[in-house]
């Protein structure tokens, strides 16, 4: 399945080097298998958004893959796709970037048509073919419609989905200079969050994040000396301080660092799908590796 990452260390601007596939002994074995593309979104100094991504397997770009990315942000949000809906483009691979935030999403969700019908002229947001942008486009458009309120923008969006469209999963992360938020939705994967204060758990350490299976790696040495927030789709070290979200649970990560939890969705999908109603390609894409 695809893997999420994003940390804040807001206010204050972090050092951080990725490695968005980072298994050199095994990484054209590993990509053959699912890695269908890679993606890294920060914001530079004036809060413009940067994307860093491609739609390669690593076996076909091993280069590409093993290179180290050391950029500068308040924010991070990093993804690995295997891909469910869409071509394997450039423009179908996450992190997606509408009206200065960025957008990840691990899971399915069907309907696609009566989901553009839902947004009518706010299908010009969407560049690409998948369903993650389509849902960050709708995102968007109630973000929009309630004067910039990010929070009450993704309930909204959320909730209609959740009770008008066949849903797989609707994990996502977003975005700003300055803050995060996180959904996880249903139950299907996980998503973790690690409050994690300067130096870490024995207060000396630097940052050195790996997931398992070698497919992304992130180091801060800045880190060592600042706060941070992390959400990732699985838990990235030994710390005991990861904490996993409730299904429905929205994550908001303030400017301050203060970390606000709430159940937005209590209820499943109106039309909860199962691996076995996905087409193949969708299904492999949301196995657990």
């Amino acid at each position: 399945m695809c893997r999420l990452f994003a940390l804040s260390s807001a206010p204050h601007r972090t050092h951080a080097t990725f490695w968005l596939l980072d298994a050199p002994d095994s990484l054209s074995r590993q990509s053959h298998r699912d890695p269908d593309g890679t993606g890294l979104g920060y914001f530079s100094a004036d809060g413009t958004p940067r994307t860093d991504k491609a739609p390669l397997a690593a076996y076909r770009d091993q280069a590409f893959a093993r290179e180290a990315r050391e950029v500068e942000s308040t924010t991070f949000v990093a993804h690995v796709r295997f891909a469910s809906t869409g071509s394997l483009d450039t423009r179908n691979t996450h992190p997606f970037d509408q009206d200065g935030r960025l957008f990840a999403h691990n899971g399915v969700v069907e309907g696609l048509d009566e989901l553009d019908d839902h947004l009518g002229e706010d299908r010009s947001l969407v560049r690409g073919d998948t369903d993650s942008e389509r849902v960050f486009a709708l995102i968007t458009r109630e973000i929009r419609r309630h004067d910039g309120d990010i929070g009450a923008g993704l309930r909204q969006a959320v909730g209609w989905i959740a009770a008008n469209l066949p849903v797989f999963a609707l994990n996502l992360i977003l975005t700003t200079p300055d803050e995060l938020w996180a959904l996880r939705y249903p139950d299907t994967h996980e998503l973790y969050v690690l409050d994690r204060p300067a130096g870490g758990e024995h207060g000396n350490r630097h940052l050195d994040h790996s997931g398992s299976h070698g497919r992304l790696r992130v180091h801060s040495a800045k880190l060592t000396g600042q706060h941070a927030v992390v959400v990732a789709s699985e838990r990235m070290d030994d710390s005991p301080r990861w904490s996993p979200l409730e299904a429905g649970e929205l994550l908001t990560v303030g400017r301050d660092l203060r970390v606000s939890r709430q159940i937005v969705l209590p209820y499943p999908p109106a039309h909860r799908l199962t691996l076995d109603d996905l087409h193949p390609e969708a299904a492999a894409s949301q196995r657990a590796a």
